[in-house]
């Protein structure tokens, strides 16, 4: 299985992007769905999920400015960032969990990475 994150790039401070992250590969379905980042010189946090059934959750300081989607149908996730401001910029990562088989446990998978910066 592999994720393909998408959509990073230098924005003005209040602007927007949107970030995609495609599953590929042996997949029987795709669980939990989220999205990371991490800033030079931090650790990296959890900025947004969303489960199967589209239950989201998101960190504080995204609330109200971003938005997670999912399309089951392709298993992919996005990522709607508006307002975007200076302490957004990060490297973005995509994070799945993802079950093979109808017979094997969900394992957790990474995409690359899609670096997003934000100018003042």
């Amino acid at each position: 299985v592999q994720l393909q994150a998408s959509g990073g790039g230098l924005v003005q401070h209040g602007g927007s992007l949107r970030l995609s992250c495609a599953a590929s590969g042996v997949i029987f379905r795709v669980d939990y769905m989220g999205w990371y980042r991490q800033a030079p010189g931090k650790q990296r946090e959890l900025v947004a999920g969303i489960s199967s059934h589209s239950d989201t959750d998101y960190a504080d300081s995204v609330q109200g400015r971003f938005t997670i989607s999912r399309d089951n149908a392709k298993n992919m996730v996005y990522l709607q960032m508006n307002s975007l401001k200076p302490e957004d910029t990060a490297v973005y990562y995509c994070n799945a969990d993802v079950k093979e088989t109808r017979f094997n446990s969900p394992k957790n998978y990474w995409g690359q990475g899609t670096l997003v910066t934000v100018s003042s």
